[in-house]
């Protein structure tokens, strides 16, 4: 994601904050060393915080929502050379629930995965449903994982796409999926697996 600045905001700076802008750039770092990917404060710390300082509410959980939006603006890679194949064929199973990463597809600049989900879907007159959520995946700091899915009744199938591209031989790489409930949350619903390659 690109942020294009308008007019007006390139048009004048008092430099008599840049110090203070740069502060609040370290204080982000600092924060993100801690934290490594940001988290939301419980809404009782955004209350506390807002009456601290004399914010509205809503502008801190705005600000702190942005804070955790920070991966969704790194550039975007698109994979280009095709290179080669990575079979992988590894599952795991929770609550009658497949999770299975079939095979990786290897560019030069870039490595695609897949993840697919599947459930068997019952009658509506039994009490069962699966609701699936998005999963990020997390490999580890090297890695930049940007996921797109998609699915239908009884299926679910993710694809990741990873730069820099994984090496040709897995072994030692795992793969951690964290389910998502909803927007700029990190791993609300408390549910993760891992698959580990090679």
């Amino acid at each position: 994601m690109t942020f294009e600045p308008t007019e007006s905001l390139d048009t004048y700076y008092n430099e008599n904050i840049l110090s203070i802008d740069k502060r609040l750039c370290e204080l982000l770092n600092d924060r993100k060393k801690i934290v490594n990917r940001e988290l939301i404060p419980p809404d009782k710390v955004v209350s506390n915080l807002a009456d601290e300082y004399g914010f509205q509410k809503e502008y801190l959980q705005s600000f702190f929502t942005t804070i955790g939006m920070e991966d969704i603006f790194q550039p975007i890679v698109e994979p280009v050379q095709f290179r080669k194949y990575l079979p992988v064929l590894k599952t795991y199973e929770n609550q009658g629930v497949l999770y299975t990463v079939t095979y990786i597809r290897q560019y030069i600049n870039a490595s695609v995965l897949y993840l697919h989900i599947d459930w068997e879907e019952r009658d509506e007159s039994i009490e069962f449903s699966y609701d699936p959520n998005l999963f990020d995946l997390f490999i580890d700091d090297t890695y930049i994982c940007r996921s797109e899915g998609g699915g239908t009744t009884g299926h679910m199938s993710s694809s990741y796409i990873i730069s820099p591209s994984l090496p040709d031989d897995l072994n030692g790489i795992e793969l951690v999926f964290k389910e998502l409930g909803r927007p700029f949350t990190e791993n609300p619903t408390g549910f993760e697996f891992s698959i580990k390659l090679g």
